[in-house]
């Protein structure tokens, strides 16, 4: 009777495993290629907690993640997902990490050793923008601090581990149209040409937060708007170099490659930390709709996908970081900074780009709820018990 019964479970077992992993193919939802990867800012008040987020990027294929600071709920939340965290160092932190290399290896064991390997940080980003920003004093510090954390993961060993980098905005250079004119701005290059060399020494690369919205909002009358979008358009030839760009963002990560080039650092590759298009803006902030967004993330999401690289480095692909999972209420300034996120707080998406299992509430379809996708998680952890037990006892 008991074989009879093993035998009768494990034939419906093996045809509902045949069926079930027809349906949830992961060749057919790939939200992260290789080449994609999401921040997630936390200024707000109305966002899912750090365990809920951790289920909604998994059941979204995204992988690779940036948070702006190491909170341990974030940490925690996301051990043993197998998602791929940097953290960030703020720039509060800047001038005591700069100052202290001891206070450097506190930091890195609270926050990074700690957590390690269970949760799977691969990064410290050592400040933001800070170069070009307001605060001088912080552009001062940020090689050192970035050399005391550096110092400390080595010594950690953990250097083969988590990669130390700095992101920056296009405040750092003079000029980037066309692409090939691109240098960095007087001022700013006295502090980056030191950072550079030490990044190319340990084999880190430019990290670089760009945005055609930014772009294009800023001369909406001289920049075509599909060239933005990654729609059809003419583009633009680059009378230096003879090359063609067909949209802003490959042209911006080009201007990127030429002042590293200008600066003697030729080989550095360029990673975008930061790009995306705001759903919802003032006024005077026309291009911050939904249409647009929706436009520019899909099709953002669709030239990742190709792992292709740009016309000037052809053989470097392109990897980004789209801004932002959620919208963030707190944050200040215009209405558009705080409406960048591709997902609502319960879990659905804000509007389709292909995220195939959250559907768009906009559109009045259902959507898998957190819940829906914890009860999933623990049907498929019974499902292996259960075929532990037929096959392997």
């Amino acid at each position: 009777m008991k074989k009879s019964l093993r035998f009768f479970l494990r034939f419906h077992l093996l045809l509902f495993f045949s069926v079930f992993f027809t349906l949830i193919d992961p060749k057919k939802v790939q939200a992260f290629t290789g080449t994609y990867g999401i921040n997630y800012g936390r200024i707000a008040d109305n966002i899912p907690s750090p365990d809920e987020v951790a289920v909604l990027l998994r059941a979204s294929k995204i992988k690779n993640v940036r948070i702006y600071d190491a909170d341990h709920s974030v940490l925690k939340a996301f051990s043993g997902t197998g998602l791929e965290l940097v953290v960030g160092l703020p720039n509060g932190l800047v001038k005591e990490m700069s100052a202290n290399e001891s206070h450097a290896m506190d930091w890195v064991k609270e926050n990074v050793q700690a957590f390690l390997p269970k949760t799977k940080i691969c990064g410290i980003a050592v400040g933001n923008e800070v170069l070009g920003g307001a605060d001088y004093e912080l552009w001062g510090a940020l090689l050192g601090a970035v050399k005391n954390v550096y110092n400390s993961i080595k010594k950690l060993h953990l250097d083969d581990v988590v990669q130390i980098t700095t992101a920056h905005s296009q405040a750092v250079f003079a000029n980037s149209y066309p692409p090939s004119s691109c240098i960095f701005k007087e001022g700013v290059d006295q502090f980056m040409k030191p950072l550079l060399d030490f990044f190319s020494q340990i084999g880190s690369p430019f990290c670089l937060n760009v945005y055609p919205f930014l772009a294009y909002m800023s001369d909406p009358e001289n920049i075509d708007i599909n060239y933005a979008l990654f729609q059809s358009t003419q583009g633009i030839d680059d009378s230096k170099t003879k090359l063609h760009y067909d949209n802003m963002l490959d042209a911006q990560i080009d201007a990127a490659y030429a002042a590293l080039e200008d600066a003697g650092f030729k080989k550095m590759e360029v990673i975008v930390t930061e790009t995306g298009w705001a759903s919802r803006g003032d006024s005077n902030e026309a291009a911050a709709t939904v249409d647009n967004a929706r436009t520019y993330n899909y099709n953002l999401r669709k030239r990742l996908a190709k792992k292709k690289g740009t016309p000037l480095r052809p053989k470097n692909v392109v990897k980004a970081y789209v801004f932002a999972i959620f919208n963030e209420n707190q944050k200040p300034g215009p209405t558009s900074e705080r409406n960048f996120g591709l997902f609502k707080p319960d879990g659905s998406i804000a509007y389709d780009i292909g995220f195939h299992g959250l559907k768009s509430s906009s559109a009045g379809s259902s959507h898998l709820s957190f819940k829906d996708i914890r009860a999933r998680d623990c049907s498929l952890i019974l499902i292996i018990l259960l075929w532990q037990w037929l096959f392997l006892s």
